[in-house]
């Protein structure tokens, strides 16, 4: 069997603002298996700026795997433990080159366009006024669950905002989740969080920025409303440091990126840790292409976790390849009567 990678850039349909600063195009890696007259695929989603793996030696890593892709599936992921994003990529490679259709990686309803994934409406940090054109878009569209990324405007516009959705629509009628990708300092956090508990809002990912475990744990224990770790968990990559992160800050939910996170494998090493401990968790796209999000989705459908996922980021770049990922209402499907348009 031979490997290659190859670089690709995606751009953005519309910048996209978040508490790092704001989008305009994506850095990605595909990792091409090519044995015999099959083909396989993976993609290599480094997230410059959170990362783990965003090191210098990063296309190195990638030159030695595709030197080494014969030795053993199980040795190489031990090998490329600190760089997740290349072990989700080799993950879904293998999958698709052994498989009989190199894009149905985990065959299910789901790829049978049988059944779908429920996931929330992304609403991009931005004006308010961007952001208040963002939620009327997705309430009628369908959605019954929103995420908000908070922090790009002041807090008080962000809490108006929200009141106006609950002026609106009760927490019974929809669901509103806020990520403040760790843009609140610790001494401020407890209060701003009881300002947003009076919302009714379903959780906040990320209050405070990661690394801060006493802070972290201190805000879990006494919150009004439920924590979500997110990125508090990228670069925990032995099975006893997750271990001991979630029984030290003992989160109300965790939510869990592939990409970010080692891959299937990495990602489900965290499910039973969480779960003994009543921490509930969900699934979130860390702005793959396509082929990245296929596999993530495909994957989750398998977890039969019925919460909504934070799935629907296909169709924010201009570049991206036609696929049978399609967001119809509030739901993903896959309708596999589209063909894939990969050419690499």
């Amino acid at each position: 069997m031979n490997a290659f990678f190859q670089k690709y850039i995606l751009n953005f349909k519309q910048a996209s603002g978040t508490s790092r600063g704001v989008l305009r195009t994506k850095e990605t890696y595909f990792l091409k298996l090519v044995d015999g007259d099959k083909i396989g695929y993976g993609e290599c989603a480094v997230f410059k700026g959170l990362s783990a793996d965003d090191r210098p030696d990063y296309e190195a890593k990638l030159t030695w795997l595709c030197q080494n892709i014969n030795r053993n599936f199980d040795k190489l992921l031990l090998e490329l433990i600190e760089f997740p994003s290349i072990q989700f990529g080799l993950e879904q490679a293998f999958l698709s080159v052994k498989g009989e259709n190199p894009f149905e990686l985990f065959p299910s309803k789901f790829t049978e366009s049988e059944d779908a994934i429920k996931i929330n409406g992304l609403i991009w940090m931005g004006t308010e006024a961007f952001m208040r054109e963002q939620i009327r878009e997705k309430l009628d569209a369908g959605f019954s669950t929103l995420k908000l990324k908070i922090g790009a405007i002041d807090f008080e516009s962000e809490i108006s905002l929200l009141k106006s959705i609950r002026k609106e629509f009760s927490s019974d009628e929809i669901e509103i989740r806020v990520d403040a990708n760790g843009g609140f300092l610790p001494s401020e956090a407890l209060e701003k969080l009881k300002i947003l508990s009076d919302l009714e809002l379903h959780s906040i990912e990320q209050p405070i920025k990661q690394g801060q475990i006493a802070e972290m744990a201190e805000l879990c224990a006494t919150t009004p409303l439920p924590v979500a770790l997110d990125e508090e968990l990228i670069g925990v990559f032995e099975f006893a440091d997750k271990q001991k992160i979630l029984q030290t800050i003992k989160p109300q939910f965790i939510i869990l990126k592939p990409s970010l996170m080692g891959g299937f494998k990495g990602s489900e090493e965290w499910i039973p840790l969480a779960e003994m401990q009543n921490t509930g968790w969900w699934i979130t796209s860390a702005l793959e292409s396509n082929i990245g999000l296929n596999a993530i989705a495909q994957w989750t459908y398998t977890l039969k976790n019925n919460m909504p996922q934070g799935l629907g980021t296909g169709s924010l770049f201009t570049n991206n390849f036609e696929s049978p990922l399609k967001v119809k209402g509030e739901n993903l499907h896959y309708n596999n009567k589209i063909k894939w348009n990969v050419k690499l």
